[in-house]
């Protein structure tokens, strides 16, 4: 993290220069029995190949609105810093037929249908797996960023001041959503290098959100990402947060 930096794709790439092999994301999800945890370095690998999809393939560019009808999810994570390098606005739970493109979970495709414009699907499967069968009028979100580029330039610079983010009906701009997480970091626990959440909550809410990524991200911190951790009972939950060294949990 610099205090030069101005959005959260200014964040992640200060956060590959400084430590590209520390965890940046863990992701489980209680129903599957997953486990996945991507490095910096990883992270910003699929960030970059998503980035690239969005902006090339997709033909999104600044301003332009992706909705993103998509769980707490290390995928979904990826998308937002993906949005934020390429300049577009990701719109947490909007309204697809507002979208210039939408990105959709297996839950949510019949609502994903009312775009018109591109539309993306996740299988949210283990290890990033596809569709056995891609759906109809989309394109398979884990079948197209393989062949993405490693890097990413975007063909416009990204204004900070520009709009970033909506959820919950609240938009921010991209230099908004930093100062926020910053300053709401030491409330969540997040105390700089080292710290590490777990957290819970969904991602509908700017809560969820910067408790499950851009807190961690603002302060050289981790975050371990837990879906469907109801599932979990005490002793079980005590054990993960041992074992994943964290030091606060937002759940």
């Amino acid at each position: 993290m610099n205090a030069t930096d101005r959005t959260p794709a200014d964040l992640l790439r200060s956060a590959l220069a400084a430590d590209p092999g520390r965890p940046l994301v863990t992701f489980y999800d209680d129903a599957t029995g997953e486990r996945v945890e991507l490095s910096v370095a990883t992270f910003a690998n699929w960030v970059a190949k998503t980035a690239n999809l969005l902006q090339g393939d997709l033909g999104a560019g600044p301003g332009d609105r992706v909705t993103l009808l998509l769980p707490a999810h290390w995928q979904t994570a990826v998308w937002l810093l993906a949005c934020s390098s390429v300049g577009a606005i990701a719109d947490v739970g909007g309204d697809p037929a507002a979208a210039d493109v939408v990105v959709s979970g297996p839950e949510t495709l019949e609502a994903a249908r009312a775009c018109r414009g591109e539309r993306v699907a996740l299988a949210l499967r283990p290890l990033g797996g596809r569709f056995p069968q891609p759906p109809a009028g989309f394109a398979d979100y884990a079948v197209e960023v393989p062949s993405q580029g490693d890097r990413f330039t975007p063909y416009a610079p990204v204004d900070p001041e520009d709009p970033a983010l909506i959820v919950a009906g609240r938009e921010f701009s991209g230099a908004e959503v930093v100062e926020r997480a910053r300053a709401e970091a030491t409330g969540l626990g997040l105390t700089g290098p080292g710290s590490r959440i777990l957290s819970a909550l969904p991602y509908d809410t700017w809560e969820g959100l910067n408790a499950g990524l851009y807190a961690a991200l603002a302060t050289d911190g981790s975050v371990v990402l837990c879906r469907h951790l109801e599932s979990l009972d005490e002793e079980a939950l005590a054990k993960r947060i041992e074992s994943e060294r964290v030091t606060a949990t937002a759940r």
